[in-house]
């Protein structure tokens, strides 16, 4: 049996201008200053700069004289709609929470040659056989960020064959990897961490700590790594003295050799401050990055050909397909300096808020003066959603007295003391960490050492909680914690 039924159903969606203006407002400075680039490159009835006074006055008084009702009726496009008679036109509106005087003008960019380049490069001043250098140049490509290939021989010798047609031996790939492991920065080309120590070390200057550091990474890796300090003493026959020694030589080595290069294939971020805040006469005093507030207005060209077309007593089908055009690319001038000019609003607000809240930690910089504050605390305060909060919180920055900081790092969960009182989360991770910092390495504490401690300084927190903290801090457990 069918049954038939009428059912009415409330729901929000966003327009397509909402969706972009979120987009907008999750962006961080530098990123959004390349989306202005973009729209003003794809709309020619948008500008950037300062906008002619002159202009604006003759603009005002040209639309005296035109008539209201007079519109495309295919279209119903009213042009005087386009034609400000305003003495200062809505897009020369500004949101005046932004630093006039803003440094920062241009973006900084990072010059240099490629590490791949760099290490290829290197392999020009080796004679190789040509089926040689094909298998060199694939193991540089195949370098990760932080210098490791961490591909097996097979799966490389496959790669060769299918995508440079080079059919080759494991065995010879392994010759090859040999003259890569000799490049600098020294480690580079390591299929893992065990691997990386030993080249470095086998290329120091070798004296009785190098060799004893040598003997230990590669013979007794995992009794190193998990701190069996009295086992390795007792397999090589050493003091405590010498051992120290050696890891002292071992620390000094570089986990990640790909990382100290500066001109690393990946795309180097330079944080720029969307806010700064600074101390006036005992007052904060915010402010918005300038480059955030950019100068925009309609092109004058596309003003004057819509006057053009009103005052065009013929109107052919080309100028009104042209004023069609005209009419889109106004449009979105128009929506994308509002847009911004809401973006510098949202900004500003949400950023306002959040100093406001955390006031007692902007004035003094300790961390432990941070309020439990979640997403929902700051937008109910300024009556936005929840979402929005999170955009601007997740990717801007907000420059301090006590140097740059993420500003969702302002927020945290709140736990209570054993008064009762709400703490935030963020002052019992740095109570730990302090804790932590001033433990005895050779008997470091162990969670529920760490758990008894809180709890004497007024912190109930269970062991599993301090685990927890203790993990979000990247702090390893009490055993590879140790030191002799």
């Amino acid at each position: 049996m069918l049954k038939q039924q009428l059912q009415f159903k409330l729901s929000q969606k966003l327009s397509p201008q909402q969706i972009q203006l979120m987009k907008l407002i999750q962006l961080p400075t530098q990123a959004f200053e390349q989306r202005l680039k973009q729209e003003l490159e794809e709309n020619p009835a948008l500008e950037k700069g300062k906008e002619d006074k002159d202009f604006d006055a003759d603009l005002s008084n040209d639309t005296e004289d035109i008539n209201d009702n007079e519109t495309i009726n295919a279209e119903d496009i009213n042009v005087d709609e386009y034609l400000s008679d305003d003495e200062i036109p809505d897009y020369r509106t500004q949101a005046n929470n932004y630093s006039s005087d803003d440094d920062e003008k241009t973006i900084p960019y990072a010059a240099g040659t490629s590490f791949t380049q760099h290490l290829i490069n290197q392999l020009n001043t080796y004679r190789l056989a040509e089926d040689e250098r094909d298998i060199a140049e694939f193991l540089v490509g195949s370098v990760d960020e932080s210098g490791y290939i961490r591909r097996s021989l097979s799966d490389i010798m496959d790669d060769l064959a299918f995508t440079q047609n080079v059919y080759t031996t494991e065995d010879k790939i392994g010759h090859v990897l040999k003259i890569v492991h000799q490049l600098d920065p020294a480690g580079v080309g390591a299929r893992n961490l065990q691997e990386c120590l030993s080249i470095q070390l086998h290329r120091k200057e070798k004296n009785p700590d190098t060799e004893l550091a040598i003997n230990i990474i590669d013979n007794a890796f995992d009794a190193f790594t998990k701190k069996h300090y009295k086992k390795l003493i007792q397999k090589f026959d050493i003091t405590e003295a010498q051992l120290k020694n050696a890891i002292t030589e071992v620390e000094h080595l570089n986990p990640k050799p790909g990382g100290a290069y500066s001109g690393n294939n990946r795309i180097v971020e330079h944080v720029v401050p969307d806010f700064a805040i600074k101390i006036v006469d005992g007052e904060l005093e915010l402010t918005l990055n300038g480059r955030n507030a950019p100068e925009l207005h309609v092109s004058r060209e596309y003003n004057n050909m819509l006057k053009g077309y009103k005052d065009s007593k013929d109107k052919s089908k080309s100028q009104k397909d042209a004023v069609l055009f005209i009419k889109q690319k106004l449009d979105a001038a128009k929506w994308f300096i509002e847009a911004i000019r809401q973006r510098q609003q949202t900004l500003f607000v949400t950023m306002s808020a959040i100093m406001h809240y955390q006031k007692d930690y902007f004035l003094t910089g300790d961390e432990r003066q941070l309020k439990p504050m979640i997403l929902k605390d700051v937008a109910d305060e300024i009556n936005m959603d929840v979402s929005t909060v999170s955009r601007v919180a997740n990717s801007k920055y907000v420059d301090t007295p006590y140097g740059t900081k993420l500003i969702k790092e302002f927020f945290s969960e709140a736990m209570k003391n054993d008064q009762g009182e709400d703490v935030s989360t963020r002052e019992i991770k740095k109570i730990l960490e302090t804790v932590v910092e001033e433990e005895n390495k050779k008997k470091p504490l162990t969670d529920e050492n760490l758990s008894s401690i809180l709890k004497e300084k007024g912190y109930p927190i269970a062991r599993r909680t301090v685990a927890k903290y203790r993990e979000q801090l990247d702090i390893p457990v009490a055993r590879l914690r140790k030191k002799i």
